[in-house]
């Protein structure tokens, strides 16, 4: 009996139920929620009975098949049996025969961190956030480096995964951050290893980096990019971070790679500031930095051939031609090349991305060039010989009004670029080809040389006229009113 009321019937009757009810409810000690019993009889007949046997055993052969693809398949074979309703049936069998009689799912046991003793790089591709110099598209890397405990991180931009970029990056990370961590987790690094001459030269060039900062190195098993968890997580975060920062700066547009640079630089201190307790905590356990960083270059002796060109990291780059027959040394720096004779410096190239590239400077061979300009017309690079639109132009021009002296006479202009600067020829050309003084024999080295010593290289500005435009035409289409409503 109720312990409110007086009596059964006037405690059932105000919580809305039977009198019966209500003294059966007194009688069982289970709460009505726990006297309701699982339903364990299906509703409808099953219309996947004939064909689960199939299914089955194409599920356990192939595990990542999946109910959409299988139902598909069941359409096609057996047309008119399946109604495209029944897909959700079929994802309901699926997902439980999976939870009930399917295959071991892999179990990832989640890792206590500890301050100090690990640190994780990888590269990533920013290609997805379309960033662009000076309006042009940029493609590049980043190179990213987190420790697993604070999520401190920072990053080098690269142009390829290679252990130059490696080695820069994890450096640059380790200076700015003031300590080192006691172990490194890598990728397998497979990408860099290859774009490597070598893949014992690779492993011992890492091996010492590591050696020199006293860090054991790790790899993940391959195909497991989860134990590298926490840097592939931040690559997302960060990827996410510099896509909203730059919705905020209305632009992804950048003056100079310098300036993209100096914008990474100040997001990532952003980031990190977040994480100055952790952090603070951590440098406690970080091991201290050896006296100086290790030179990432990598060296190679190469010959100068008779071109005037050198074999190096399977690319193709000109040098002085005046070096031809010496053995230089090359440095391969990240994003350089640097050429030393007899100790000293003599040239430093921009590197070239890939393999199979070449880069053939005018100003190494324009000597030669000039004196045998019969060579010129098939020489092997000399796409590489038009710095610019406008010295292809006047090439072009050199060829339709005087073939038989093209050859000599845009030689001479190049020759002139070399001595007297790229950029002045470059605008002489320009203001040549405006006003249309070429013809026979107005285009060539004196025409340059002439607007050079004047000293007015600036082209004319082009003169665009607008017609005025005539309503009269809108009239007749709007039915000959006369009037634009």
């Amino acid at each position: 009996m109720s312990k409110t009321e007086k009596n059964q019937e006037l405690a059932a009757a105000k919580a809305g139920m039977d009198r019966k009810t209500a003294r059966d409810y007194l009688g069982d000690r289970r709460l009505p929620s726990e006297r309701k019993e699982d339903r364990s009889w299906r509703t409808r007949s099953d219309p996947f009975t004939e064909v689960w046997e199939q299914i089955r055993e194409q599920i356990s052969a192939n595990p990542g098949l999946e109910a959409r693809t299988l139902f598909e398949a069941l359409q096609r074979q057996h047309p008119g049996q399946f109604a495209d309703g029944q897909l959700r049936t079929l994802q309901r069998r699926l997902k439980h025969w999976r939870a009930t009689a399917g295959p071991e799912r892999e179990v990832f046991f989640g890792q206590q961190h500890v301050a100090g003793r690990l640190g994780q790089s990888d590269f990533t591709r920013m290609g997805e956030l379309n960033i662009t110099i000076g309006g042009q598209s940029f493609s590049h890397l980043l190179y990213h480096f987190v420790l697993t405990y604070s999520n401190w991180e920072d990053v080098s931009l690269c142009y390829s995964e290679s252990f130059e970029s490696l080695s820069d990056g994890l450096q640059n990370a380790l200076w700015e951050l003031g300590g080192v961590p006691l172990d490194h987790r890598t990728d397998r690094m497979s990408l860099a290893v290859n774009n490597a001459s070598d893949e014992r030269e690779f492993t011992a060039r890492y091996e010492a980096l590591l050696r020199h900062y006293k860090m054991t190195g790790q790899k993940i098993q391959a195909g497991k990019a989860n134990e590298n968890g926490d840097v592939e997580q931040r690559h997302y975060r960060l990827k996410r971070a510099v896509d909203q920062s730059l919705l905020l700066r209305d632009g992804r547009d950048f003056q100079s790679v310098d300036e993209y640079k100096a914008y990474l630089r100040a997001l990532v201190a952003q980031l990190n500031a977040g994480r100055r307790e952790r952090l603070r905590i951590e440098m406690q356990y970080l091991r201290p930095l050896p006296a100086g960083r290790l030179e990432s270059m990598k060296r190679e002796r190469v010959k100068v051939d008779s071109g005037s060109l050198i074999w190096v990291d399977r690319n193709v780059y000109s040098v002085h031609s005046r070096l031809i027959g010496e053995q230089v040394e090359a440095r391969l720096g990240a994003e350089i090349v640097e050429i030393w004779y007899a100790g000293r410096k003599v040239e430093a190239l921009a590197r070239l991305r890939g393999r199979g590239k070449h880069r053939v400077d005018y100003r190494h061979i324009i000597d030669w060039l000039v004196r045998k300009p019969g060579a010129f017309e098939n020489y092997r690079y000399r796409e590489e010989l038009f710095p610019t639109s406008r010295f292809r132009m006047a090439w072009d021009e050199l060829r339709e009004s005087s073939p038989l002296r093209a050859n000599k006479r845009y030689l001479e202009i190049l020759e002139l670029a070399a001595k007297e600067g790229e950029a002045r020829v470059d605008a002489a050309l320009g203001c040549l080809l405006e006003t249309g003084e070429q013809g026979e024999g107005k285009l060539n080295a004196q025409a340059v040389r002439a607007l050079l010593l004047a000293g007015d290289v600036s082209a004319p500005v082009t003169r665009i006229d607008i017609a005025e435009v005539s309503l009269a035409g809108f009239d007749e289409l709007l039915g000959g009113t006369g009037v634009l409503q």
